[in-house]
């Protein structure tokens, strides 16, 4: 089963390493991973995405718990959350293919970020799912290129009173 975690963290020099650690030493290979400062610069945010059972991914959120540096930690697999990726790829484009590219960017929302006389850059952002589309019309067109953050997500609506995630 696919689990969204989110995690707070004090915004210091090896967190990120001590967690991706002890998931890596239980076994979890991390899918997705983002980390960014929060709109409190002393604290971060990290998502990943990691693939296990109910049961194991509990055992996790109570390691990462015991973690001094981690705040809180959540799995937001179950909550109404939004997620999203950002990618960036470059494309072979003729100028004759550039007109056809460019209306499927449009169809996904995304925008030319770079053109030169043999390929394009494109941004796109939304859901996993969407970027895999995307990349998927783009093999015919011979990707040169292709980078992608790692997921993102927050729960929906207002957090309740005390809650920091």
């Amino acid at each position: 089963m696919r689990h969204v975690l989110s995690a707070l963290v004090q915004n210091q020099p090896g967190v990120l390493a001590h967690i991706s650690g002890m998931l890596a030493s239980r076994g979890f290979n991390i899918d997705s991973l983002a980390v960014g400062e929060t709109e409190q610069p002393d604290l971060s945010r990290m998502t990943f995405v990691v693939h296990g059972d109910d049961a194991e991914l509990e055992q996790v959120r109570k390691q990462l718990d015991k973690i001094v540096t981690v705040v809180k930690v959540q799995d937001i697999s179950s909550e109404n959350f939004v997620e999203r990726d950002l990618m960036l790829i470059k494309v072979n484009a003729t100028p004759q293919q550039r007109v056809e590219i460019s209306l499927l960017v449009e169809m996904f929302r995304g925008r030319v970020v770079d053109i030169s006389p043999t390929n394009l850059m494109v941004e796109i952002s939304g859901q996993e799912s969407k970027i895999e589309a995307f990349i998927e019309l783009m093999r015919p067109y011979g990707i040169l290129e292709l980078a992608r953050t790692g997921r993102i997500a927050l729960v929906r609506g207002t957090p309740s009173q005390g809650d920091i995630l």
